[in-house]
């Protein structure tokens, strides 16, 4: 590859923390190639994330939501016009494999997975197993990019501009954890009666801020008002993805589920506790700050992981796994 005259792809149109977690890509390629030309597809709604990226310089949006099929080959048709020399398709689904084939790109790079996999130039094996010494999703990641000499394995970052920073400067004035108590499955999200009683735990000098989206209001006002708490705020569905990240970057701890915060959280090297209910941090997607911790029951369940992605409801209907952590454990960390 010539640096100074590539322009390079990255498909990934799964959810917010894929997005985050893929983002260790950009970082690798900036620094091997610093003159070559970076856009991202994501998903319609996540565009927020790269307002203020140094390394992205266009973002493309899919809205999947909307003639699905139809959309895609009007954005493939105006991506295809930009003549990409590489697509690396993040994605492990049929639609993100179109998109990278009808680039017209030179060098396409995918997971085998991929119902189009075996039409990429490069096609590389993508395999999740729960059991120790299992890789990051970041290294299976770069795996897309192996191929290229000189490449070397940099983390997630987003880059939370000034007025970011400046929109949650009045929630510093203190020392203060924030906690994001919500997960869009229940068994990756630990009780709402265990956040409670974090919140009556943790030290009284303590600010308490409670992140999430708008979906996450009901919750987090529900906290607010049985703890009684002072110096809580519910700032659910007040702050941009970028916003929370400026505000976790200098809290004293994030509390995260198994979710999208922790992923925010390792973006920005923030400090970081996360709570793996059914879920195993073996599967490859556990935090990534310098200051990391990982809350589990410590005894070994037989259903436990029931699943990767999270359940409605616990299969065996006890949900020991989230029920049986310690309240102990989280606030040992501070």
């Amino acid at each position: 590859m010539q640096p100074e005259s590539e322009k390079i792809l990255i498909i990934q149109t799964a959810s917010i923390g894929d997005v985050v977690l893929s983002t260790a890509l950009a970082e690798s390629l900036h620094q091997r190639f610093p003159d070559a030309t970076i856009h991202y597809l994501l998903r319609a709604g996540y565009e927020s994330l790269f307002e203020a990226h140094p390394y992205i310089s266009k973002v493309w949006s899919w809205d999947k939501r909307k003639q699905k099929y139809r959309s895609l080959l009007k954005l493939a048709t105006a991506i295809r016009k930009e003549r990409y020399n590489l697509v690396i398709n993040v994605q492990r689904f049929f639609s993100s494999g179109l998109f990278a084939l009808l680039s017209g790109a030179k060098i396409t790079s995918g997971f085998k997975k991929n119902p189009l996999g075996r039409f990429f130039t490069h096609a590389f094996p993508h395999r999740i197993e729960a059991s120790k010494g299992s890789p990051h999703e970041v290294e299976r990641n770069h795996a897309l990019i192996s191929f290229l000499n000189g490449i070397a394995s940099e983390k997630p970052a987003l880059y939370p501009s000034k007025s970011d920073y400046d929109r949650t400067a009045g929630y510093k004035t203190l020392p203060f954890v924030t906690i994001s108590p919500a997960s869009l499955w229940f068994t990756k999200q630990y009780p709402e009666e265990k956040w409670i009683e974090l919140v009556e735990a943790l030290p009284r000098n303590l600010n308490i801020l409670l992140l999430g989206s708008k979906a996450d209001i009901v919750l987090c006002e529900r906290i607010k008002k049985v703890t009684g708490r002072p110096y809580l705020v519910n700032l659910a569905g007040q702050l941009s993805l970028l916003q929370s990240a400026a505000l976790m970057k200098h809290a004293l701890m994030n509390y995260t589920n198994d979710s999208a915060p922790m992923h925010l959280a390792s973006a920005v090297n923030a400090p970081v506790t996360a709570v793996f209910c059914s879920t195993v941090p073996e599967y490859g997607f556990g935090p990534l700050s310098d200051v990391s911790n990982i809350v589990q029951i410590a005894e070994n369940l037989e259903c436990r992981p029931c699943g990767l992605h999270g359940r409605k409801s616990c299969p065996q209907g006890h949900f020991r796994c989230a029920n049986d952590i310690k309240v102990s454990q989280l606030t040992a960390v501070l």
